[in-house]
């Protein structure tokens, strides 16, 4: 077979959307088909064009549909807005027919985390949802419970002070149970007969159950009497949907009625029944609609589907308590009587020897308590074995006889077993009187005990209080501090030591006086260093000392100090400053106030720029200047002053030379 068609002239076409397909490969196919078409073009054709357009429309002849569906769905998933639309359109109907309980598991993440951003964006939207299904719920459960706690109350109190009550309460203690249950259990008694299951809707009855022997008339009568006077209720008296009928009453029987979704349960109920019953009732009919909530939803009158219902009100009918027939065992009350009059009794005598004993121990306890307050005494160990009393520990020779401690207590002596072992106390009461029995202060000097350290306090020769400080350094590790530094020495080296001192703090305290050196040698005292001759003379401050001006050798160099009151009085000195000028110390300046002549200003001027560096400045600034020549300035400034603020004139320039005045205006 060969081809008669150029495959190069066919018509060319675009394909779009087509960048899913692999080119490469298709041409390589369709080449391979056409070398086994036609043998001539193999040749032709050994390796593949990179552009060949009748490759192009052979692919759009054979896969042309397909491209256009694969195209139309790739513009389908990449636009967001008509994929929801798509799937919109799918949606209903796709969870319409999947399975309830895949459904439920995939779907329930989803509406968990939107209940949940709900309900924390506005909680109150789920409250106003809940509150009409939730406050009745939580109405009737408060009322039943309050209702159990009277009936509870009342049977409790009819029956405490009764022979019941007595027999009631010694059962009580006996089981374990509190005595409100066990005289319910006795005086509550009561048989569930019947238990009707109605329709809620439509009064239909669903099943019913009767106890054994129990008597009653026809059952669907009965659901129909019970719907017709629940509904008489609701009617007459305006009263919500969610609402029902709870108890009727008659005689010794009880109608208990509770309304589920889709069935009320009625129990009939002979005698007295406990409140907790609302409870087990309440609980059958949750199984109910567990177990056949659709069922009882689609209930048309066929009970076929509801067999297994039966099986649970069986189990109402199967409630109650019969009262207990047993006549009263009064042998074996007797003999219990006797046992608890012999165990009261040695209950007794023990109980009384016991205290005896525990006052006893008590003692010895308080005993114990006194001697471990004791200040240099330790207890280790103290114990009440065989009636005997045993102590150990440690004691300082110097503390109190743990012994002579015992009297006054009521603890007999006798059977008091001691075994102490001797130490010293590291208390700073039993240190001081070591040190006190060692040292053998003079009575100078006074010990005592200030915040936990041992004081010295007075005054003694210099021997003493080397000894002092021996008896410091020898103290043990971990005891109070033994200070000595408040003893004055009083040997007369350290006398005339103290008082040479004195003299020196005196001397480096007066102003113009720079102490250099100092010492005391051989008996003998030297002094040395700076002195203004302004200054205080170092030896006249001698006087009142009881230093011996014969023993001090004193060498002092003149210097000028710079200190304010020095340098003022050098000042007033070379100045003479009139009486109208007064010179004072200003903040360490030297400062000039009053009036003087200028040649007495130009003196101050010069006076004040020799001054030496690093003392206190000469301000003259103050000073005012009383001269002819300096009046004239003035009254010529003043005038100018007049001048510059009348209006129309301006002062360009002016000035003062050789007692003319000009200015141009």
């Amino acid at each position: 077979m060969t081809s008669t068609v150029d495959p190069f002239n066919l018509p060319q076409r675009t394909a779009s959307n087509d960048t899913e397909i692999d080119r490469e490969a298709l041409a390589r196919l369709l080449i391979e088909i056409a070398r086994n078409v036609d043998p001539d073009y193999r040749a032709q054709f050994e390796a593949v064009p990179t552009a060949d357009p009748r490759m192009e429309t052979l692919r759009q002849l054979l896969v042309s549909r397909e491209i256009s569906e694969l195209s139309r769905v790739t513009h389908l998933l990449d636009e967001p807005e008509q994929l929801a639309a798509a799937v919109g359109d799918v949606l209903p109907s796709a969870a319409g027919r999947a399975p309830y309980a895949q459904l439920g598991e995939a779907l329930a993440p989803a509406v968990e985390r939107a209940v949940q951003r709900s309900i924390q964006k506005s909680p109150r939207t789920l409250t106003d949802i809940l509150y009409p299904v939730f406050l009745p719920a939580i109405r009737k459960s408060i009322g039943e419970k309050i209702d159990q706690t009277f009936q509870s109350l009342n049977e409790t109190l009819r029956h405490i002070f009764t022979w019941h009550g007595l027999k009631w309460r010694l059962e009580a203690w006996r089981t374990g149970a509190s005595f409100s249950a066990v005289v319910l259990k006795h005086s509550l008694v009561y048989r569930v007969e019947h238990a009707f299951l109605i329709h809620r809707n439509s009064g239909l009855l669903i099943a019913h159950v009767t106890a054994h022997n129990a008597t009653s008339e026809d059952p669907q009568l009965i659901s129909s009497m019970l719907s017709a006077i629940q509904d008489f209720v609701k009617d007459s008296f305006n009263e919500k949907e969610q609402s029902g009928l709870d108890t009727i009453r008659f005689g010794e029987l009880r109608l208990w009625s509770e309304v589920g979704p889709f069935a009320t349960l009625v129990s009939v109920i002979r005698g007295n029944p406990p409140e907790e019953l609302h409870e087990i009732v309440r609980d059958v009919l949750l199984r109910i609609h567990e177990e056949s909530s659709q069922a009882l939803e689609q209930f048309d009158g066929d009970g076929s589907q509801l067999a297994s219902v039966e099986a649970q009100l069986q189990t109402c009918v199967e409630l109650k308590q019969e009262e207990s027939n047993d006549g009263f065992p009064w042998l074996v009350a007797a003999v219990a009587l006797l046992l608890l009059t012999l165990a009261g009794g040695w209950y007794f005598l023990s109980w009384q020897s016991a205290q005896r004993w525990q006052a006893y121990v008590s003692r010895w306890q308080a005993y114990v308590s006194r001697v471990e307050a004791q200040p240099g005494i330790i207890v280790a160990e103290q114990q009440v074995r065989d009636g005997q009393f045993y102590i150990a520990g440690l004691r300082d020779p110097l503390a109190v006889d743990p012994q002579s401690l015992l009297s006054g207590t009521g603890v007999d002596p006798a059977g008091v077993h001691s075994q102490w072992q001797f130490y010293q106390s590291l208390e700073p009461e039993f240190v001081l009187k070591r040190l006190t029995a060692s040292l053998a202060p003079p009575d100078s000097v006074r010990l005592s005990i200030v915040d936990g350290r041992i004081v010295a306090e007075g005054e003694a020769p210099d021997t003493w209080i080397s000894r002092a400080r021996a008896a410091a350094q020898q103290l043990s590790a971990g005891g109070p501090v033994f200070d000595i530094s408040g003893v004055r020495d009083v040997s007369p080296q350290v006398r005339e030591a103290e008082r040479w001192h004195a003299y020196v703090s005196r001397l480096e305290t007066q102003p113009g006086i720079i102490v250099a050196d100092q010492k005391i040698s051989d008996g003998q005292f030297y002094i040395a260093g700076l002195r203004d001759p302004l200054g205080a003379d170092p030896q006249s401050l001698l006087s009142g000392t009881e230093v011996d001006p014969a023993r001090v050798h004193a060498q002092w160099q003149f210097y000028q100090s710079l200190e304010p009151e020095f340098v003022l009085k050098r000042l007033t000195a070379s100045l003479y400053p009139p009486d109208t000028v007064r010179l004072s110390i200003v903040d360490d300046r030297i400062v000039a106030e009053g009036e003087a002549p200028d040649t007495w200003i130009d003196r101050a001027r010069a006076a004040a720029r020799q001054l030496s560096a690093g003392g206190p400045e000469f301000d003259i600034s103050k000073v005012r200047d009383v001269s002819p020549e300096a009046r004239a300035a003035e009254h010529w400034q003043y005038y100018v002053s007049r001048l510059e603020a009348q209006s129309g004139i301006i002062v360009a320039q002016q000035s003062a030379r050789a007692d003319i005045s000009t200015f141009p205006a």
